[in-house]
């Protein structure tokens, strides 16, 4: 963790927040393991206090929403003493209630979703949207996390289909849910670079824009050097559709920060 500080610092961040992927009820490669947990925020303590008169530092968790029981909600999460909370969507449960990562490469999603879900790809984003709106409804969270993460996936299967009148009035419902809760939305850029798409995708913006949806540009980077990646291009597309203002953490609040461009 002390390398992305140094390089937050070089890049000349005024704070920054480190949000590993939280512990989920079984192991994995990619989350946290919950005995490490004290360790991660004892370590974000001591670099905040080393640092602290150079750059200001927080502790957050990215935290996938599971089922009812294990989501950003439940009582483990809300008692750590984290200064934000994402609340995200990876994983999805099969019919035969296997659980699968949908957040994978392309061939790894088409492989999955035709041995899992028949090729059934419209039934596949509708469970992926539902899983989202109950996160939403249960909340815990402070940023929702990469919006619609699927869509990447989804468009290598079918270019078109986040264009079909299902997938628009699905989305229509999900950003009026996500405004009248008041939730902040994160513009993602990790795939800016290689692909030049943001998560929500770009052409969501302006619907952030009309409805109110406060946003916060995150690299969503897990190298040092990435940190940076892609958010002058998600800044200025954000300014190009009327934003003045992203939210970021100061002094210890969120705060309407003006959008300013090189």
């Amino acid at each position: 963790m002390e390398e992305f500080v140094r390089q937050a610092i070089h890049d000349g961040f005024t704070s920054y927040g480190i949000s590993s992927h939280a512990p989920l009820p079984f192991p994995t490669r990619w989350t946290l393991d919950a005995s490490a947990v004290g360790e991660y925020l004892a370590e974000i303590q001591r670099l905040k206090n080393t640092y602290a008169d150079q750059i200001e530092l927080y502790a957050g968790l990215e935290i996938d929403y599971l089922d009812a029981q294990h989501n950003p909600a439940s009582d483990y999460f809300q008692t750590l003493p984290l200064d934000y909370r994402i609340g995200s969507v990876h994983l999805l449960q099969t019919p035969k209630g296997e659980i699968i990562d949908i957040d994978t490469p392309p061939e790894i999603f088409r492989t999955n979703l035709e041995r899992h879900w028949k090729g059934d790809l419209q039934y596949v984003i509708l469970a992926y949207y539902e899983k989202l709106m109950k996160m939403i409804d249960r909340g815990g969270f402070d940023i929702l996390g990469h919006a619609d993460k699927i869509s990447f996936n989804a468009q290598s299967i079918d270019p078109h289909v986040t264009q079909s009148s299902w997938y628009q009035d699905t989305m229509r419902t999900y950003f009026q849910e996500i405004a009248q809760r008041g939730i902040m939305v994160e513009i993602n850029t990790k795939k800016y670079i290689p692909y030049g798409v943001f998560f929500p995708q770009q052409e969501h913006f302006a619907t952030l824009l009309a409805r109110g949806i406060p946003v916060v540009v995150n690299s969503d980077s897990h190298r040092p050097e990435a940190i940076n990646s892609g958010r002058p291009e998600a800044l200025r597309a954000l300014s190009e559709t009327g934003f003045h203002h992203v939210m970021e953490l100061h002094q210890g609040q969120w705060m309407a920060v003006p959008i300013e461009l090189d």
